[in-house]
C-alpha cells in the first residue's frame, strides 16, 4: 500500500489547555475524515507548535482520542518575524490508496490562511457570523 503524508493546521484563539485540545482533536477529526482514514491507516503523526503555545502538548489530544499505539511526535516551529501566531500543524503519514492529488490537506480557523495554493483546503465557517475563519 502506498504512504502519503497529509498535512494539516489550525489556529488558536488563546493559548489555553481545553481550547488546544478541543482545536487539535478537531484537526486530527477532520484529516482522518476528509481522507477516509481510520487510526489503523496511520503510520505516524508529527505535530508543531508556534513559539507562543505552552498550554499542553498537541499529541496528549491524539493520545486521548485513543491512539495509543501510533507513534507521535511534537516539536517546535520555527520563530520567522510576522508568522502568524497560536498554530499547530500536523504532518500525518498514512497508508492509503489515494493518488497524492487526492489527499485532502485540512486547514482549519485562522489557519486556512496559511496554504491557499492547496486545491483542498478545507475552511471551517464561523456558524455565529457566517464568515470563513
Amino acid at each position: 500500500m502506498p504512504v502519503r503524508a497529509v498535512r494539516g493546521a489550525t489556529q488558536l484563539d488563546v493559548d489555553e489547555r481545553e481550547h488546544l485540545l478541543e482545536r487539535v482533536e478537531e484537526l486530527v477529526k477532520e484529516v482522518l475524515h476528509s481522507n477516509t482514514l481510520t487510526n489503523d491507516d496511520l503510520i505516524s503523526i508529527v505535530f508543531t507548535a508556534t513559539s507562543d503555545l505552552h498550554s499542553e502538548f498537541p499529541a496528549y489530544a491524539a493520545r486521548q482520542m485513543g491512539m495509543t499505539d501510533v507513534p507521535l511526535l511534537c516539536a517546535r516551529e520555527l520563530e520567522i518575524e510576522g508568522s502568524m501566531p497560536r498554530v499547530i500543524r500536523l504532518m500525518a503519514h498514512v497508508e492509503t490508496e489515494r493518488s497524492r492529488d487526492d489527499v485532502v490537506h485540512v486547514y482549519l480557523h485562522g489557519a486556512a490562511g496559511l496554504r491557499r495554493d492547496l486545491a483542498h483546503v478545507y475552511a471551517q465557517a464561523d456558524d455565529e457570523n457566517g464568515k470563513q475563519t
